[in-house]
């Protein structure tokens, strides 16, 4: 039994490998190997007739592979594809905005007050900093002191000459 099926597997192999080789074998040596197919074609404007006997002459023309080159699963629409809106800019002369130069918060908080006879005193305090200040006094070169009343104190900032004013307490 085995030496049955070692015939058959040697006969089965032997036709595979003459199959594969018997093509290539009979190939014409002016086959080029192009896939073109050879189709008879009637000459224009001759009888029904006529077109047989070019035929039979074997005048015949070469169609060339028309099949699609490229990606065979590419997604297709019906929908014609969306036109892209075109943008034209034109130029825009912008005024830079100029901001009113502001002067900067106070930097001094109200401690406390001394009234003389003579003139009313003010104690300001700007970080570890004591200032016993009248009216006209200048605090850094930066701040004046405008006036002061029993309820504000009225400040210059010098650089600008913009006023502001200082909550100094109540009328009592």
């Amino acid at each position: 039994m085995n030496n049955k099926r070692a015939v058959g597997w040697v006969a089965f192999l032997s036709v595979a490998a003459a199959l594969a080789w018997l093509p290539d074998y009979f190939k014409s040596a002016d086959d080029t190997g192009a896939d073109v197919a050879v189709v008879a074609t009637p000459a224009k404007g001759k009888a029904g007739g006529a077109s047989s006997a070019t035929q039979a002459a074997g005048v015949s023309s070469a169609i060339k592979d028309l099949s699609p080159a490229g990606d065979l699963f590419a997604a297709r629409s019906w929908k014609p594809a969306p036109t892209l809106a075109s943008v034209t800019e034109t130029a825009v002369n912008v005024a830079p905005v100029v901001q009113a130069p502001t002067a900067p918060a106070l930097p001094f908080q109200f401690i406390g007050r001394l009234d003389d006879r003579s003139d009313l005193q003010v104690f300001l305090q700007n970080g570890e900093k004591i200032y016993v200040v009248r009216k006209g006094d200048v605090i850094d070169e930066t701040w004046k002191i405008e006036g002061i009343s029993d309820r504000e104190l009225s400040l210059v900032y010098l650089p600008l000459h913009l006023s502001q004013t200082l909550s100094v307490g109540s009328a009592q």
